[in-house]
């Protein structure tokens, strides 16, 4: 499996997480979905709320590629975020219509990426802006494990809530 099939592995990996996680979320009621539960964004929809931000940071960063990445252009009409620990989405609906927006996005544009792109840098701002230069195979990289890392936390509020997520090994999707 070449780097490009990983990231595309990843890609997919991710939008059938959100599926999992975003389904467990739904069978709670939204003051059990904005309790705080003593974690690092508060709640299990401050958690959800700070992936989708973070996401949304990211991938406005990669539109800025020197390959430019033409999938990414539908993410100019969204602000970028300036608080990643603000509810943007008040309420689990909306915040999985963008969520699934999101992934579908994040899909369409990994099936764009070519070998030649891993190998840039990618020249970026930092949330508190300072800028950046760093190879854009490892912000890929970064961006899978940021998600993974942040749906781990999610996983384990929703398990202290009472509700089951299921497998979460990315070993399912692997033939």
């Amino acid at each position: 499996m070449n780097r490009i099939e990983q990231i595309a592995l990843m890609a997919t990996y991710n939008q059938w997480m959100n599926r999992k996680v975003y389904d467990a979320a739904a069978r709670l009621s939204d003051a059990q979905l904005r309790t705080d539960r003593q974690a690092f964004f508060g709640s299990i929809l401050g958690t959800l709320n700070h992936l989708a931000q973070g996401d949304t940071v990211w991938l406005k960063r990669f539109a800025q590629h020197p390959a430019g990445f033409t999938a990414l252009a539908p993410l100019e009409a969204i602000a970028m975020p300036v608080d990643l620990k603000h509810l943007a989405f008040a309420d689990l609906s909306a915040l999985a219509a963008r969520r699934t927006w999101l992934d579908q996005l994040i899909i369409d544009w990994t099936n764009t990426l070519r070998e030649p792109d891993l190998d840039l840098r990618l020249h970026y701002h930092n949330m508190r802006g300072a800028a950046a230069d760093k190879p854009f195979s490892s912000l890929l990289l970064h961006f899978f494990n940021h998600q993974t890392h942040h749906r781990g936390q999610a996983t384990t509020l929703l398990t202290q809530a009472g509700v089951d997520v299921g497998d979460t090994d990315l070993l399912a999707l692997i033939d």
